[in-house]
């Protein structure tokens, strides 16, 4: 008795090819991780940090946007280089405040705020606040003056803590 032409073809079993599959995948996946994982484990034994792969609100390093005329000026009068870009920007939702964080090339963070944005009134320790040493906390900035105020900044709030009060701020990113 023959094969009837109406009948599809023998099935072939897929056990095997698919095994083959998920082990070539896991070895791609691992090596990956692997690589991921050495590189991270490096930059903090050099003491770098590994910066987060952007989401779709951060400009990457191609896109990255220079900071304000006024706060490039002031780094650079006291003795900052470089090109400084944005990595956070935000406006406070209750005043007219608008608060950059901004790194350097070496990867230094920098608070810049002033009542307005760059076309208002600029003058430094009047209306701006110029503040080298930041430090970053998941994505929280926090910088401290001189005098101990505390200045945390993140894409919701900016928190000022004096030696009197606290006071907090919802804001809005730009």
């Amino acid at each position: 008795m023959s094969l009837s032409d109406d009948l599809p073809p023998p099935r072939r079993p897929l056990f095997f090819p698919v095994v083959i599959a998920t082990v070539f995948l896991t070895i791609i996946g691992m090596s990956a991780g692997f690589a991921l994982g050495t590189r991270h484990k490096n930059a903090q034994d050099s003491g770098q940090t590994v910066e987060p792969i952007p989401d779709n609100g951060t400009p990457s390093q191609d896109q990255a946007i220079e900071c304000p005329a006024q706060m490039q000026d002031t780094a650079r009068r006291l003795g900052f280089a470089g090109t400084l870009t944005q990595v956070l920007r935000v406006r406070s939702a209750d005043s007219e405040t608008v608060v950059w964080i901004c790194r350097d090339p070496d990867g230094s963070l920098y608070y810049q705020a002033n009542r307005g944005d760059e076309s208002a009134r600029w003058v430094e320790g009047e209306t701006a606040l110029f503040l080298s040493g930041v430090q970053q906390d998941g994505d929280t900035y926090t910088a401290v003056a001189h005098d101990g105020n505390r200045f945390s900044v993140n894409d919701h709030e900016l928190k000022v803590v004096t030696k009197n009060r606290t006071e907090k701020h919802d804001v809005q990113p730009e």
